[in-house]
């Protein structure tokens, strides 16, 4: 664990933070659809990685208030790119699905993001790659945590 009151480790978190705020936000500028907003294109990427779950199941994956994603799933599908079906159990409930348009937008932003990426790992040298390949599984838990 790292102890917050040594000053390598404060410097650590600090620069970890830093960085990847900084990434974050350039990535977000590497969209293919401007129209969508960045939690918009999370919740589409979510639905991708688990296929399919309720509003309130979504709620909590991208840590918003259930309200707020009615919303947002509101919004998806008068896009086209969900679709809402009965719970298979729960008739009061809805099962949100990504449609093909979502999964073709989802495939395109992907590639230019790491395209984006591949651009700026060509600036390393051999032994910074390295580390970054080894850093990207913690960095993968830490998301998800």
């Amino acid at each position: 664990m790292p102890d917050l009151t040594h000053g390598d480790d404060v410097a650590a978190v600090n620069s970890l933070r830093s960085a990847v705020m900084r990434l974050s936000r350039r990535l977000k500028h590497q969209r293919v659809d401007e129209s969508l907003s960045p939690t918009e294109m999370s919740v589409l990427g979510t639905l991708s990685i688990c296929g399919k779950a309720t509003p309130g199941e979504l709620a909590r994956k991208e840590h918003v208030q259930p309200p707020s994603m009615t919303r947002i799933v509101a919004l998806l599908e008068a896009k086209g790119l969900v679709r809402l079906e009965p719970h298979p159990e729960d008739r009061r409930q809805k099962v949100v699905t990504k449609t093909e348009q979502a999964e073709a937008m989802l495939a395109e932003s992907r590639a230019k993001r790491n395209a984006f990426l591949a651009t700026l790992v060509d600036g390393l040298d051999e032994d910074e790659w390295a580390k970054l390949r080894a850093a990207a599984p913690v960095l993968e838990k830490l998301a998800h945590l």
